[in-house]
């Protein structure tokens, strides 16, 4: 499961948009529950089920992410998102606000290797090398978080 990213740049974007939901660890927080606490935010989900960790990576933008798998009948129907605020249009004075993520949709593994930004394929390699090379057609929700500061 992936989403995509909310708010006027990424409306028109499909191929190479779509994120893993992500977020900032809290003071004290370990990165898996700061991982499943921005995983609900983000999605209106728990993660309850085991997790599988698919490590870490340097992004583009030089932030670092890590990376967790799980298998769960989430339904996305039920999808809600936290929001954000910025102004919109630019110079205009306007604060609006947007969701961070405006949907979710599950992909098999060759389709999510088209939708997802460049910078995190590597954990759809992870995840399928930790799965023992399966097909793609098992369908995973990965969650990963950024442990310093945008």
């Amino acid at each position: 499961m992936l989403g995509h990213p909310g708010g006027p740049f990424w409306r028109r974007r499909d191929r190479g948009a779509w994120t893993i939901p992500k977020g900032l660890v809290s003071d004290g927080e370990t990165l898996l529950s700061a991982a499943r606490r921005e995983f609900a935010e983000e999605t209106g989900h728990a993660v309850t089920a085991e997790v599988i960790e698919l490590g870490k990576a340097s992004q583009p933008s030089g932030k670092v992410v890590h990376v967790w798998a799980a298998s769960d009948d989430w339904d996305l129907a039920d999808f809600r998102s936290n929001t954000f605020e910025m102004e919109w249009p630019p110079r205009s004075g306007r604060q609006q606000r947007f969701p961070e993520i405006d949907r979710v949709e599950r992909f098999e593994i060759a389709e999510a290797r088209s939708k997802i930004l460049k910078g995190q394929t590597i954990f759809l390699d992870r995840l399928l090398e930790r799965l023992g090379g399966v097909d793609g057609s098992k369908r995973m929700a990965c969650r990963f978080r950024c442990p310093r500061s945008y």
